[in-house]
Formats: structure tokens, C-alpha cells, sequence
């Protein structure tokens, strides 16, 4: 008796799946575009941490620089153009 139900109740599930790969088709195209359009775009926190990144990556290189001065000019090595600090 417990199988009557279920088999009347299976049109009805199967009716669910083909109403929702419906939508999912009519609403396919919208995705697409959205994701073309989301990639093509840059956010404003994006384009604020890609900012971030590029200060961090040049102060690094400038304090690379510094400690390379500082040591030439500590071990008497220094460039004819840097600026040794007298002693």
C-alpha cells in the first residue's frame, strides 16, 4: 500500500526537475554576460588592493636599495654617485 503514494507522487518530482533545468536555461544567457562583464570589470576593491600590492612591491625594492647603500658605503665600497653619510 506504501508504494501507491510514492508512484503518484513521482510525475510531480519529475515535473520539479524539468521546471528547473527550464529556468536554468532561460536564466543561462544572464549568467554568461554577467560573468563576461564581471571579468571585463575591475572593482573598486580590487583596483585599491592591486594599488596596495604595487606600494608594497616598490617599498620593498626601495628598502632592498637602502640596505645595498648602506652596506657599500659601510665596507668602503661606495658608487661615485651614492650618497655616503660622513663619518
Amino acid at each position: 500500500m506504501r508504494v501507491l503514494p510514492v508512484l503518484l507522487l513521482a510525475p510531480l518530482a519529475a515535473g520539479c526537475t524539468v521546471a528547473r533545468t527550464a529556468v536554468d536555461v532561460v536564466t543561462l544567457p544572464v549568467k554568461v554576460v554577467s560573468a563576461g562583464v564581471d571579468a571585463a570589470t575591475t572593482s573598486q576593491s580590487e583596483a585599491d588592493e592591486k594599488r596596495g600590492r604595487a606600494i608594497r612591491k616598490e617599498e620593498e625594492r626601495l628598502g632592498r636599495e637602502r640596505r645595498e647603500l648602506e652596506e657599500r658605503c659601510r665596507k668602503n665600497r661606495a658608487r661615485p654617485d651614492d650618497a655616503c653619510p660622513l663619518r
